[in-house]
């Protein structure tokens, strides 16, 4: 069976893909009866030398992403994964040569098909009188042997365009930029790894793995690698990696040693998520640094792809002040970061975190709670919401999360880390400033910053003072910004319903002669009646609003969580007789 593809048609998905591509980039234009673009402006670049590239198609941004001033003049797309033809490249090089340009280099990655199409076109070409010459580029490092075929182009490719983009923007001859490139592209290595294959449309997947496999040393057009190694840390991977590329005894190999200075590129393949990306660039940037080797540029992000193949590719360039020039040099080309001009090795990465203001004295007097209480109540509140969290999950699962009893139970693992500690519980508002700091960092998701929300605000008016009245206005605070912010209102299935109950009931320690446990009993009984009522209530807020209310028919878990911490409250209260 084929895989999905959101395409118009297999037969035609390249040139829908290069069109979109002109459609959108007002400083390109397709050539009329050929799958190639140019750049626009192409009559500006009469006595310069014009750089064209190109292959299959399914490399996306490559090659028609580098199309731009101090980039590619033109690109030439094959069907997916398929060399370009002849006549296009023909007519390419033609196209360049009649707007006036004074040579063409051509820059093609390492593959019989790219090899004799380009060649041919190139033979035809200098047939008829124009100046053309072209640079192969062999930067593939996966393979110990080398092999008749040579190595293969990969996305160092890139760095080639942009290379020889430069010097010709200086207005350097076809012959020495050739020279030039070509010593260049001698001393860089690319090596890939993936999760697994890709699928060309109306195909199925070129290779199978083993769920717990990962393919070492695989090319661009979906083929198998050298080696399958079983999946682990990224640290681990990249440092195979980076062992195999720069390892004397193969023949591929990139002589990166200490004291070397290279351009990094991070490619993502595909399918890599930018959170998989970031974590594998900090991994090569921090071990090549572990090294002795100095990261003068980093380029991370998708440069030359497989399709939708969930993989990498690490590309080092060894590399000079005078190529680092060429590398910074400006261009247009829109898939071309926007790097800083300088070295990312020496960097200072972190800055001090800013001082904490300092504390100003607070009233100390918990509403007849004594700081051994405190104590007490926020460990049974630990004990309670950890002992909760497989049934807070299951309740969870309904509305398509599954992990709110997680982030509770992580937050009390916190705390409990805290208590441990030994911190002053004397002052009410310090102690709801700490846990809400606390929940903001360590519980996650929405829940810690609605209860940060909720305790921060709260903390405010028990500043001044903590009686009974005071406590009663802080939970109106809290509730107030957790409105504010989370758009929640009571009635809407959040945890929000049990804390309004609790609220409503907390509205008489207002009045002259209220007592704590009297009024504490009858505000859990209203926040559990609160929580067990959410299951007939159509979600209003949170993720579970977008989820049918036909399959919502249990209590709302953040409410339930929220019911059970007031009961814990009660609990030890009622023991110590407060």
């Amino acid at each position: 069976m084929s895989s999905k593809k959101m395409v118009n048609s297999v037969e035609g998905c390249a040139d829908d893909a290069l069109a979109g591509l002109v459609a959108s980039n007002p400083d390109l234009q397709l050539l009329q009866g050929h799958r190639v673009a140019l750049r626009s402006d192409l009559d500006t670049l009469k006595g310069r030398v014009a750089l064209l590239s190109g292959g299959g198609s399914g490399h996306e941004p490559a090659h028609a992403g580098f199309i731009g001033k101090g980039m590619l003049t033109g690109v030439i797309a094959g069907s997916v994964f398929a060399s370009p033809p002849v006549g296009s490249i023909l007519a390419a090089i033609r196209a360049v040569a009649q707007a006036g340009t004074v040579g063409t280099l051509l820059i093609v990655k390492n593959y019989t098909g790219d090899r004799l199409n380009f060649g041919l076109a190139m033979e035809q070409a200098k047939a008829e009188g124009i100046s053309v010459e072209m640079v192969i580029v062999e930067d593939d490092s996966a393979f110990t042997v080398l092999k008749k075929a040579g190595r293969r182009g990969l996305c160092g490719t890139i760095l080639i365009h942009k290379v020889a983009g430069a010097l010709a923007e200086e207005g350097m001859g076809l012959e020495e930029i050739t020279k030039r490139v070509s010593v260049i592209a001698k001393t860089m290595g690319t090596l890939g790894v993936s999760l697994s294959s890709c699928s060309v449309p109306g195909a199925t997947h070129t290779f199978e793995l083993a769920a717990d496999e990962i393919e070492l040393g695989l090319g661009i057009h979906g083929e198998a690698g050298v080696r399958r190694i079983k999946i682990a840390p990224v640290d681990q991977i990249v440092t195979l990696m980076l062992d195999h590329m720069t390892n004397t005894s193969n023949i591929s190999h990139v002589p990166v040693q200490s004291g070397s200075s290279v351009v990094l590129i991070v490619n993502n393949l595909g399918g890599l998520s930018f959170l998989e990306l970031g974590i594998i660039a900090d991994a090569a940037i921090r071990l090549l640094e572990g090294r002795g080797v100095k990261v003068a540029r980093a380029l991370v992000g998708t440069f030359m792809s497989a399709l939708e193949m969930p993989g990498v590719s690490l590309t080092l360039m060894l590399v000079d002040e005078p190529v680092l020039k060429l590398i910074d040099a400006e261009t247009t080309a829109k898939a071309w970061p926007h790097m800083a001009k300088v070295s990312v090795t020496g960097r200072k990465r972190i800055r001090a975190a800013p001082t904490e203001p300092p504390e100003a004295p607070e009233a100390t007097a918990a509403g007849g709670v004594t700081s051994k209480q405190m104590a007490l109540v926020l460990n049974r509140i630990c004990t309670t919401l950890i002992g909760l969290e497989e049934h807070l999950n299951a309740l969870d699962r309904a509305a398509g999360d599954g992990d709110c009893g997680s982030t509770h139970s992580h937050a009390a693992k916190a705390i409990q880390g805290w208590l441990k500690e030994g911190p002053s519980l004397t002052s009410p508002a310090q102690v709801l400033s700490k846990l809400s700091v606390l929940l903001l960092e360590r519980m996650g998701g929405s829940s810690g910053a609605l209860y940060g929300l909720f305790l921060t605000a709260a903390a405010q008016p028990l500043k001044a003072k903590t009686d009974l009245p005071t406590w009663s206005a802080a939970m109106d605070a809290g509730l107030e910004a957790m409105q504010k912010y989370g758009k929640a209102a009571p009635g809407d299935r959040t945890m929000l319903d049990s804390l309004w109950a609790a609220a409503q009931e907390f509205q008489a320690w207002k009045s002259p002669g209220a007592s704590l446990l009297p009024v504490l009993t009858k505000a859990v009984k209203s926040a559990e009646a609160a929580a067990e009522a959410t299951k007939n209530m159509e979600a209003g807020a949170g993720r579970a609003s977008y989820i049918s209310s036909a399959q919502l028919d249990q209590p709302d878990p953040g409410a339930v969580a929220a019911a059970a911490i007031f009961r814990a409250i009660l609990e030890v209260l009622q023991t110590q007789g407060a």
